[in-house]
């Protein structure tokens, strides 16, 4: 049977001991809950910024682009509804961190059995695995495309940012979520470049607004391309980081602090994940246009195949200067690739550290556990690519995504268990439309993955086995 909660107060207190980063948990004061909310707001915006950053990672990208290409806007309407979802999950992560002062990861370890808990933190590791695969091609592709580097070596060099996460650790939460600001905004503002400033991308909103009001999978091959975008648009791992990152605020143990700090996060998860649907939609916006409607293309004496095989990334990369009409544009997009990669590592670590010591409450170094993670994504992108070569960057990637969706539900309902029982949240009743929305998303996840569950394990065999 499930663990009764302990009685201990410091449930309440917000101060976690199993964080190896627990001087950071309450180090970022706030004001008091009668100060004005633009105050308020300033104090705790900032966790949900972090989160976003797994939402418009670059297994996000070969999703996005391939939809775009091959059923231009129709399937727009499943990337809108993947960034309403994960809305909902990612408030119900704030919510259990704010009100219980304990992460998803160590309420697991506090409430369940060891037989139950065990199972849930390596799926997780599997999956911050994967998910740290995507991030390492994303960036290895990205210095490939801009500078030259061989892909091999590219992947080899993505290791060295473990020094780069270790440096922000260094001086703090607040440091951190600024250079992940910079990234995203870089991601955004290049995407807004390639829309709205470069000649021949400019959106037809009509067209656009008529896809996301008129959903449908008429088409043969969208349905599995949907489940796609979804196993790539919520990521499970980020429910383990989102309830941990807002415990970096200052907590009182007042009713009203509590409502405050419930609303501001509220905010905040609202704004950064529909800033996230935003990149996600003008990358599939600019495929739409770029790509729809073409088998092949022809640059330079070179022929693209554009099917289900094709590796969207470098394809974009290589078709958009000449596409678009801008010598600019590829190296845009680059630019744009390796933000993405480096802003997504970041979180990926932190996450990696809050499930391990979450679950297990082992303590280690930050640099050790980031050096493992990175290895066990290093090692199958090395492996694959020394024997299949750089054509199979976007087997990995499928791959990568496979693992991601068939985790979620693993995360998902431990979550709202723990958020529906008042015995979990010590009295503090979660909103019913919020439970019933999460209730509702988690089950129609859980449709989509065990619909796509037979293609999805199909393609993977083919990866592994070809």
């Amino acid at each position: 049977m499930f663990r009764k909660p302990p009685r201990q107060p410091a449930l309440l207190a917000g101060k976690s001991t199993a964080w190896t980063l627990h001087r950071l948990v309450g180090s970022i004061a706030v004001p008091h809950w009668s100060a004005s909310s633009l105050k308020q707001y300033r104090a705790y915006l900032g966790p949900a910024l972090l989160v976003s950053v797994g939402y418009m990672d670059p297994g996000n990208w070969g999703t996005d682009l391939q939809a775009g290409a091959m059923y231009q806007y129709g399937l727009l309407w499943v990337v809108a509804l993947a960034s309403a979802m994960a809305i909902v999950l990612q408030m119900l992560a704030a919510q259990l961190g704010i009100v219980t002062g304990k992460n998803l990861a160590e309420a697991c370890h506090a409430w369940y059995p060891s037989w139950c808990r065990l199972p849930l933190w390596i799926l997780c590791e599997i999956a911050i695995a994967a998910c740290d695969l995507a991030e390492v091609l994303g960036s290895a592709v990205a210095i490939n495309l801009l500078f030259g580097v061989p892909l091999f070596w590219a992947v080899i060099m993505t290791a060295a940012d473990v020094f780069l996460l270790l440096l922000l650790q260094h001086h703090g939460m607040r440091t951190i979520e600024r250079v992940v600001l910079v990234l995203v905004l870089t991601i955004a503002g290049s995407f807004f470049i390639e829309l709205f400033v470069l000649p021949g991308t400019r959106p037809d909103f009509s067209q656009i607004g008529t896809a996301l009001v008129h959903p449908n999978l008429a088409t043969a091959g969208m349905a599995s391309v949907a489940v796609g975008i979804i196993g790539a648009t919520v990521m499970p791992h980020n429910l383990y980081l989102h309830s941990s990152l807002v415990q970096s605020r200052e907590t009182h143990d007042e009713v009203a602090s509590k409502k405050v700090a419930l609303r501001c996060n509220a905010v905040d998860t609202i704004v950064s994940l529909s800033l996230a649907f935003l990149v996600n939609a003008a990358i599939l916006i600019l495929a739409a246009m770029v790509f729809h409607g073409r088998n092949e293309l022809v640059l330079d004496g070179h022929r693209y195949v554009l099917n289900d095989d094709t590796d969207w990334i470098r394809v974009a990369y290589l078709t958009f200067a000449p596409a678009v009409g801008s010598a600019v544009a590829s190296v845009i997009f680059a630019v744009a690739l390796l933000a993405s990669g480096q802003s997504s590592t970041i979180t990926g670590t932190i996450a990696g550290q809050v499930v391990m010591e979450g679950f297990m409450n082992w303590r280690v170094a930050p640099w050790k556990r980031r050096i493992i993670t990175r290895l066990m994504a290093i090692v199958p992108a090395v492996l694959v690519i020394g024997f299949k070569g750089a054509g199979s960057i976007n087997d990995l990637l499928v791959l990568s995504q496979v693992v991601l969706a068939m985790q979620l539900p693993f995360a998902m309902f431990p979550l709202l268990h723990f958020v529906s029982a008042k015995r979990f949240t010590s009295g503090w009743a979660t909103p019913k439309v919020l439970l019933i929305l999460g209730w509702i998303t988690a089950i129609v996840i859980t449709v989509f993955d065990v619909v796509g569950l037979p293609g999805s394990l199909e393609d993977a065999i083919q990866i592994i086995a070809s």
